[in-house]
């Protein structure tokens, strides 16, 4: 039973995988259309210093908007931040140190842009690990879990009051966040998500990326109730040649490398879908939606159950230590 366990949720991501590729192999990544000048608006993104983020917060940056790159290595968020000055962006950019794996520094990043008196129209949930060894953060929670989705559900809390404050209904802020592919296949235990019983870096990790979808639409389900002016998507930027793959086993790498020469987005590729969820005009008040390769498309069965959205959202506050209204 254990070993069935194990192997589930790795054959669950390898068969994902394989259906993502073949869709790429036969349809090339959408191109963005020409988006509005941001001049005048302020965006933080998670992991900003590389690979995805790191062509959000560019892209963002060439639009005219004030970026805050926010991540866990000082040293790559000001070379990103040079490099992106470099290219002679219209907006400015900066670094500001974030670890998600902390919620004390979650807390204090919080602070910290709070204290800059900035507006705040648009967040973009982007930083995440894939299939690490097992690990606990800072706070006791499983690393796939805590980083991809804890910190950014508490980091997303506690900036709501800015993102409302900046938002208008004719121009609403905007919360973009970064899923996958695999949380079709993610398993949400609720009376174990920390994946204590029976860890598999496969499933955590998949956990992960269907919690982080769920979240999205239980955000805007409260959003929209409360008429405030914030909308909550999330995106799927398919696979896409980063870092993250360097966690898979040695034969897997192998097997990887070719394949991405061929088949996987480049990192460009893969934020074009967050950085036209984050700026497009076509997309004013539109939330609660997820979306892939630049079309809205539908996600797993189960994030449409508002009773599974609103215990994960319950057991999300009491773990992060915030009140649930």
């Amino acid at each position: 039973m254990w070993l069935l366990s194990f192997i589930l949720p790795i054959l669950r991501l390898y068969l994902v995988g394989v259906k993502v590729l073949l869709y790429q192999l036969f349809n090339k990544s959408f191109t963005l259309p020409v988006l509005p000048k941001q001049n005048g608006r302020v965006a933080i993104v998670t992991g900003g210093a590389r690979g995805m983020g790191y062509e959000t917060a560019r892209h963002l940056a060439s639009l005219g908007m004030h970026v805050v790159i926010a991540g866990n290595s000082e040293e790559e968020g000001l070379q990103a931040v040079k490099k992106i000055h470099e290219e002679g962006s219209e907006g400015k950019v900066e670094f500001l140190i974030l670890d998600l794996c902390s919620l004390k520094s979650v807390r204090q990043f919080v602070q910290r842009f709070k204290a800059r008196a900035l507006p705040l129209h648009v967040l973009v949930n982007n930083a995440g690990i894939m299939l690490v060894p097992e690990g606990k953060t800072e706070d006791g929670f499983e690393l796939h879990f805590g980083l991809n989705y804890l910190g950014h559900f508490l980091l997303t809390n506690l900036l709501l009051d800015k993102l409302k404050r900046s938002g208008r209904h004719d121009a609403c802020s905007r919360v973009v966040t970064m899923s996958s592919a695999t949380h079709h296949v993610g398993r949400l235990n609720m009376e174990d998500l920390q994946g204590r019983s029976c860890y598999s870096a496969h499933g955590a990790y998949s956990q992960s990326k269907l919690a982080l979808v769920l979240f999205t639409y239980h955000l805007q389900e409260r959003l929209t109730a409360a008429g405030i002016p914030v909308t909550s998507n999330a995106v799927d930027p398919g696979m896409v040649d980063t870092d993250l793959y360097n966690n898979l086993c040695i034969p897997a790498q192998a097997a990887k490398k070719p394949v991405a020469k061929m088949l996987f987005r480049t990192p460009a590729e893969g934020a074009s879908t967050a950085i036209l969820a984050a700026t497009a005009s076509q997309l004013e008040g539109v939330g609660g939606c997820y979306f892939y390769n630049g079309e809205r498309t539908e996600s797993a069965d189960i994030t449409y159950d508002h009773n599974v959205r609103a215990e994960l959202w319950k057991q999300s506050c009491a773990l992060v230590g915030l009140q649930e209204a």
